[in-house]
């Protein structure tokens, strides 16, 4: 049987107030032991982009940073068979669901939840069709900054993006 692939921690201050969801970590970030560590992967170049946070800025400087705006981190997937990084291997019926309701009963003041692609929000309405109800939460499903989505242009991912921002500072919390 293949080895699962299994995800990283949680990642959110106290006070978080949007997570970040993706589907499970590819094999690039399994090997850094770094959410989004692929060199093609966009995430980090947009949250760069939208908070002003220098490009050179080390992995764990990038996580405190985007953490000052109340972003938490996070994969829908716990742990999954995956041979490779593509999303559309995963086999859905090894698919372990990570603890995502304590997680909001722990940050109560999580407003937003923002998929990072498709296979996130999919994997999210198959494992928790009971969170979409809850009334506080607001859903988005955002373009996948993997490099496997690529044929959409960064500007436009960006553009796309810029909802996680406009998200924190509509709430009033703008640091």
């Amino acid at each position: 049987m293949p080895t699962p692939v299994i995800s990283f921690h949680s990642i959110a201050p106290p006070d978080a107030q949007l997570l970040i969801l993706g589907s499970i970590p590819g094999v690039k970030s399994l090997q850094e032991q770094q959410y989004y560590a692929h060199p093609r992967n966009s995430f980090w170049k947009i949250m760069s982009e939208l908070w002003a946070l220098p490009h050179e800025l080390s992995y764990q400087s990038r996580l405190s940073k985007i953490q000052t705006h109340g972003i938490a981190l996070w994969d829908v997937a716990q742990q999954c068979i995956r041979p490779g990084s593509l999303d559309s291997k995963i086999d859905q019926h090894s698919v372990i669901p990570n603890a995502i309701p304590a997680l909001l009963t722990e940050h109560p003041q999580i407003h937003t939840i923002c998929f990072n692609g498709q296979a996130a929000a999919k994997l999210f309405k198959q494992h928790f069709p009971d969170l979409l109800a809850v009334p506080h939460i607001t859903y988005i499903t955002l373009p996948s900054t993997s490099p496997a989505h690529a044929s959409m242009i960064f500007a436009d991912k960006l553009k796309a993006w810029h909802i996680v921002k406009e998200s924190i500072e509509s709430k009033g919390n703008i640091i």
